[in-house]
């Protein structure tokens, strides 16, 4: 990633991502949820319809029917981060951070 692009919560970025299960690593779409200091945490999404998460439609960006997947969030360097490809209407960050509150409200 060139230095000076700015990320912003709502990027749908192009990333190098490390699979949980295996040392592989593969480019896979991820949703910038924020940045601080080149650390930028994200949430993955994938295309398989089987998945939990928040929907995202081909209408509304990306390159096939997608779920943000709320329950695999991790840090990559913004080194690894390819490119952005789009980024979230407010109408579906609001989608998203109220989904991800609903998930932490128990530590309230």
């Amino acid at each position: 990633m060139r230095l000076g692009n700015v990320l912003k919560p709502g990027d749908v970025v192009l990333a190098a991502v490390q699979f949980t299960d295996t040392f592989e690593v593969k480019k896979r779409p991820a949703l910038v949820l924020f940045e601080e200091f080149g650390n930028v945490v994200v949430a993955g999404i994938t295309s398989n319809a089987e998945m939990k998460g928040v929907s995202l439609l081909k209408k509304e960006g990306a390159i096939k029917d997608s779920i943000i997947k709320l329950n695999y969030i991790f840090t990559i360097s913004q080194a690894m981060i390819e490119k952005t490809l789009f980024s979230l209407s407010a109408e579906k960050k609001k989608e998203v951070y109220d989904a991800l509150v609903g998930k932490l409200d128990g530590l309230r």
